[in-house]
């Protein structure tokens, strides 16, 4: 009996066919763990990859997540390469300015926070598709339907903002009865945001 090939494996063999995209700009992709997974910071399911640092790994590795709302591999390798600008980088700059130098140098355009594979990249990553599909078969998943009610469920947590500089905190709830803190720049009443 032959053991068919998980999505993770497929999804390891394309982090091997990446790494060059980013070794020809300089950046070395670190060792990470790929998964096909809902995100956990994914609201009504918009978000379709994540990337957690390494300090969070038990030893030390970075954790990938590629949502199963999609199946195409062209759509897996873009999340996929957004993904590893984060490892790269190891998640110490979210969506900035160190993330854009990497996700500009690989080919990602956009809005850094969605960002994804500008027409170059793409040609690059249909090729990547083709050539994972012939030596290892397609993506072996199907794409998930997620109910957008498993996702009203949440509410935003609790926060106050400055109406001047922006300047946000969270809310414990044992405090929400309190109101709002005063900002500490512009010693004004901050906003409720949020589910108060």
């Amino acid at each position: 009996m032959q053991i068919p090939l998980t999505r993770e494996a497929w999804l390891l063999f394309a982090v091997h066919a990446l790494a060059p995209i980013f070794q020809e700009k300089g950046y070395s992709v670190p060792r990470v763990r790929v998964s096909c997974a809902i995100p956990s910071t994914s609201r009504r399911g918009s978000a379709v990859g994540q990337c957690w640092a390494s300090g969070h790994s038990g030893d030390g590795v970075n954790e990938i997540f590629v949502s199963p709302v999609h199946a195409d591999p062209l759509d897996v390798l873009d999340t996929l390469t957004h993904e590893l600008v984060h490892a790269v980088d190891n998640c110490k700059n979210r969506h900035g300015k160190e993330f854009k130098k990497i996700a500009m140098a690989v080919g990602l355009e956009g809005k850094m926070i969605s960002a994804s594979a500008g027409p170059v990249l793409k040609a690059r990553l249909a090729s990547i598709a083709a050539e994972l599909t012939a030596q290892w078969g397609p993506y072996p998943h199907a794409p998930m339907r997620v109910p957008s009610a498993l996702y009203a469920a949440s509410k935003p947590a609790p926060r106050a903002a400055c109406p001047v500089c922006g300047f946000r905190v969270s809310m414990l709830k044992k405090y929400l009865e309190v109101g709002p803190p005063i900002c500490p720049k512009d010693m004004l009443p901050m906003e409720k945001k949020g589910d108060w």
